[in-house]
């Protein structure tokens, strides 16, 4: 019987089928040993990438953004260059040997092409090691400066001056201050209740002398007072005289026969008006 079906060759079938399998292997194999060697990193905003060579830290600087590195020999840090907050307490002495406890805030952040100089020689730990000693030996440094009073009444010059130190002092760390503030700033119990006694008399005292200008000037007003009313008395007499004393007696007389109906009273309860014709006549 013939069989008109072509013979198959089943060792070709499976070189065939094996081949794309075979490269399928391979692929998943090579894209297993890429996740794992991890080639490529990604530099997030507001970081920098710090090169590592065997642990050996290199010049350049990786920016954001996405990198290759070669596994193995390459690791990447990333270092934060954004703007950070750093708060420390600081005790200092006053030149007039006050003691001093003052908190201080420090806007700050690493300089993003030397990023690889702070972490070779500081690391990632800067407030503690540098930040926070720079500040308080700065505030020791200006406070001695000056005596408790002056702190109290020259603090924005004092806060320019350890600013301005503090800038020289960390940017030698390659780290930049952006802002400075003193959030708190005490002194000693007992000096405090010394101020506050001070400034108590100060406005007794000042209470005290608004009184005073207030009682002369009410005693030179009332002197014042006296002196043109005296003045005025001595006037009045100056022009009394005889012929003035006729005319008001004159005036009144002519008032009361005005007022007079021609007729006596029947009961007498006061003065009968009295009319000194004579007087009248002699004019």
């Amino acid at each position: 019987m013939n069989n008109d079906f072509p013979e198959v060759n089943i060792d070709n079938i499976k070189g065939k089928i094996g081949r794309p399998l075979k490269y399928i292997f391979f692929l998943v194999i090579a894209l297993i040993v890429l996740i794992i060697m991890n080639p490529f990193v990604i530099v997030g905003a507001g970081e920098r990438g710090v090169v590592l060579n065997f642990g050996a830290v290199q010049q350049i600087v990786l920016e954001e953004g996405i990198h290759f590195r070669v596994p193995i020999m390459q690791r990447v840090i990333k270092v934060d260059v954004r703007i950070h907050k750093s708060q420390t307490d600081a005790e200092s002495v006053s030149k007039d040997l006050q003691d001093t406890k003052s908190t201080i805030a420090v806007n700050y952040h690493i300089l993003p092409d030397k990023a690889n100089q702070v972490f070779q020689s500081i690391g990632t730990e800067y407030k503690e090691r540098i930040i926070d000693p720079a500040v308080q030996e700065v505030v020791k440094a200006i406070t001695a400066k000056y005596t408790a009073v002056e702190l109290i009444t020259q603090r924005e010059k004092i806060r320019e001056e350890i600013k301005e130190l503090l800038k020289n002092r960390l940017l030698a760390y390659n780290i930049v201050v952006d802002d400075f503030s003193i959030v708190n700033f005490k002194f000693s119990q007992q000096f405090e209740q010394a101020i506050e006694s001070k400034q108590t008399a100060e406005q007794l005292a000042f209470k005290a002398q608004r009184d005073l200008e207030r009682i002369k000037i009410e005693a030179e007003q009332k002197i014042a007072s006296a002196k043109a009313e005296a003045e005025s008395l001595r006037l009045q007499k100056e022009n009394v005289t005889p012929q003035l004393i006729r005319l008001r007696q004159i005036e009144a007389s002519i008032k009361a026969i005005e007022k007079w109906d021609g007729h006596l009273p029947k009961i007498n309860s006061g003065a009968i008006p009295f009319i000194d014709i004579k007087s009248l006549d002699k004019d």
